[in-house]
């Protein structure tokens, strides 16, 4: 107690260690732009992956499965052929099943949707795929488009219900050479298996800046396509969304009960993309540390010279009393300053880039010069700020820097102060 009382207790080596820290202020600042560098890419690289993931969300949610997908048991087993000669509850009445649904505690609204392959006859693009939706309902209910949010459409109107009408995304009407006013000949294969063709006339051109909808998609009345796969009253799927996305477990396990063993319910989180951006967090992670630990390697060095450099030094403070304990509390709180300055600046560097661009989409074309129409993303991709990650980033980087140079201050403990002053 007696020698913490003479040099003040640790507030007098926090003063030393931080006055410490500017003596050669090349190697500082070398210190922490090092750390501020490597949490600053974890800061961005965060932002950059909520924002994919955030894509991925609503790309799943609006275009496959609503926060909740209901569909048959057998079509569940064939899903990747898109069959419709399994409806939904054996076939039972699309209003009906949409009364029961619409009940439940949470739901902000249920739709039905037929999905189906089909064949152009008279097109440069050979297959398409119908999608039948109740338009004006859904436009109404969500943004389909994944930048401007709004109804996507550029040119032209949505068909109306129950009509002869289609529309038709951007990509696939400039591959095509289709524009407002043309047919489009097709074929599709019915409930009974029964070759159907029509020729919907087209009236309108979409962008919802989601690959796979703009070049294979063509968008026609739910009525119109239930009616030509002879359906009758019964609907593929019906899709649900809630009033929050947290509801969705509740409202899934809900509409399993109601719809019974021979359907399927699935929330929007069992999607395949989902569940590997959500598995893939723990690799995140490691990525971040490795970034740290590189940084973590030059202050590492600086600490180690900085106790070659101070070995006589170190000799007269343990002359004066000094312990061993407080010396390397000494060097510990030097580079525990690097890394708190560092990470400070990282974040505010990561913080002021990641506001500012959270606003201006990132296009996947601009990074690979190509879309993807495999991965269930938006072509537009937005960093995502977050306050609670740029806290986190932080930490990270304190704690990772701290703890891996607390090793090589260790090593001024060692120091014999007889053999110091020696030398």
């Amino acid at each position: 107690m007696a020698n913490k009382y003479k040099l003040g207790g640790t507030g007098s080596l926090v003063k030393i260690a931080y006055r410490n820290i500017w003596r050669n202020m090349r190697r500082t600042v070398f210190c922490i732009t090092a750390v501020g560098v490597a949490v600053f890419f974890i800061v961005f690289y965060q932002s950059f992956i909520d924002g994919m993931t955030q894509s991925i969300n609503e790309v799943v949610q609006i275009f496959e499965t609503g926060h909740i997908k209901v569909v048959s048991a057998q079509y569940e087993a064939d899903n990747e052929y898109m069959p419709v000669q399994y409806p939904v509850a054996n076939g039972k009445s699309v209003t009906e099943l949409i009364r029961r649904l619409g009940a439940i505690n949470g739901v902000r609204a249920v739709f039905p949707r037929i999905s189906s392959y089909a064949t152009l006859q008279e097109s440069v693009i050979k297959h398409a795929m119908l999608w039948g939706l109740m338009v004006e309902e859904e436009m109404a209910a969500n943004n389909f488009n994944l930048t401007d949010r709004g109804n996507g459409l550029v040119e032209g109107r949505y068909p109306l219900a129950d009509s002869n009408e289609c529309a038709v995304g951007s990509a696939f009407a400039e591959k095509s050479g289709f524009k407002i006013g043309d047919r489009i000949f097709l074929k599709t294969v019915s409930a009974q298996f029964s070759d159907k063709f029509w020729n919907p006339e087209i009236t309108g051109i979409f962008n919802f800046d989601y690959g796979k909808a703009d070049q294979e998609t063509i968008i026609v009345d739910f009525q119109r396509l239930q009616r030509l796969l002879v359906l009758e009253e019964g609907t593929q799927q019906l899709v649900l969304f809630a009033k929050e996305e947290r509801q969705s477990p509740a409202i899934a396990a809900e509409a399993q009960a109601l719809m019974g063993n021979d359907n399927v319910v699935r929330d929007w989180q069992d999607n395949y993309w989902v569940a590997v951006m959500s598995k893939m967090k723990p690799l995140y992670l490691i990525i971040y540390m490795v970034f740290l630990i590189v940084a973590s390697f030059l202050i590492i060095n600086t600490v180690m010279m900085i106790i070659n450099e101070r070995i006589k030094e170190i000799g007269m403070m343990g002359s004066l009393g000094m312990t061993r304990r407080e010396i390397v509390e000494v060097f510990f709180f030097e580079s525990l300053f690097l890394s708190v300055i560092g990470a400070l600046a990282g974040v505010i560097l990561g913080g002021l880039v990641t506001g500012l661009f959270q606003n201006f989409p990132i296009r996947w074309t601009a990074l690979s010069g190509n879309t993807f129409t495999e991965l269930p993303a938006g072509n537009a991709l937005f960093l995502q700020f977050s306050f609670a990650s740029l806290v986190r980033a932080w930490f990270m980087g304190v704690m990772v820097a701290s703890v891996f140079t607390l090793f090589p201050s260790l090593k001024s403990a060692f120091v014999e102060p007889v053999e110091a002053l020696r030398r």
